[in-house]
């Protein structure tokens, strides 16, 4: 199986520098592509001189949404098996790829992320199959795995493999959603499509950790994902609405706005969020991918 590693960076040249030799050590990858969304911090410049490693410069700043959308597409073109997704602020342990492609029995799977900073816990929580609450250690969704594996939940393009079968069959991330929730919609548009997905919980993948992601609200019964970026908090307004519509339904959708209305007047008041989302979400329903850009700095 030809395997192609895809990177997506933008303006983090220091992380790129650690990511980039680590996947040169990894001698399953057959080729490094690095998708650079116009960085300006001299990316290109130190890529140009990186032996065994193709990149291309865009001609301006697409997000993580469309430098997967572009670098997936361009991993197809150069006869990818399977394409191993990743941003550039992530790290793969030397063995990640190895045991990710001991299982050959799925099609949309990937490592288990760990914070850089405490590896024992998740970067990101997740809801186990069959549960209704998150969790956040390592230990206890290896206590929930089943021949080293957690079906149906993956953390998409943090060091995710996606078979060429299933790129055909469903297609590119949409470019248009720039950041959050495009990865969201991938996995269940994957979903959808019946694609075997999991996450490998002997194969791991650092990811620098934030405490906002998964903040606790309405008395801990559910979670919401709080960011002190306008820009990220726009795009997740704008276009998780529209992944839970498409794939969930309208109630959902209601429920992101009782959940978004509370946690900006109860649990983290800050008032002036709510008009940013409503703007958000009106642009997003009536199909206006532009409004981020007032936010690009």
């Amino acid at each position: 199986m030809r395997v192609v590693a895809v990177v997506v960076t933008f303006n983090r040249l220091p992380l790129l520098e650690r990511l980039v030799p680590r996947l040169r050590e990894i001698p399953e990858v057959a080729e490094i592509l690095v998708v650079d969304n116009a960085s300006t911090d001299g990316t290109g410049d130190w890529l140009a001189g990186v032996e065994g490693v193709d990149h291309r410069t865009l001609p301006e700043n697409s997000g993580g949404a469309g430098g997967f959308h572009d670098g997936l597409a361009w991993a197809m073109e150069r006869g990818a098996d399977l394409v191993w997704l990743m941003d550039d602020d992530g790290l793969p342990a030397t063995d990640c790829l190895a045991t990710l492609l001991t299982r050959e029995d799925l099609d949309f799977w990937g490592p288990a992320v760990l914070a850089e900073q405490d590896p024992s816990r998740l970067c990101f929580p997740i809801r186990l199959p069959g549960g209704t609450g998150v969790v956040h250690r390592m230990q206890d969704v290896e206590a929930a795995a089943e021949d080293g594996l957690i079906r149906d939940v993956v953390i998409p393009f943090n060091g995710v493999l996606v078979t060429r079968d299933l790129v055909q069959l469903i297609g590119l991330p949409r470019a248009e959603f720039f950041i959050w929730g495009d990865d969201v919609e991938y996995l269940w548009r994957a979903q959808r499509a019946g694609a075997r997905i999991g996450t490998v919980v002997d194969a791991h993948f650092l990811h620098p950790a934030t405490d906002d992601l998964g903040t606790p609200m309405m008395f801990g019964r559910t979670t919401y994902n709080h960011t002190p970026s306008d820009l990220k908090h726009y795009c997740m307004a704008r276009n998780n609405p529209l992944n839970l519509r498409e794939y969930r339904g309208w109630p959902h959708v209601l429920m992101f706005v009782v959940k978004t209305l509370w946690f900006y007047l109860f649990t983290r008041p800050q008032p002036r969020r709510i008009p940013l989302s409503a703007r958000a979400m009106y642009d997003g329903v009536r199909g206006d991918f532009t409004g981020h850009e007032r936010y690009l700095q």
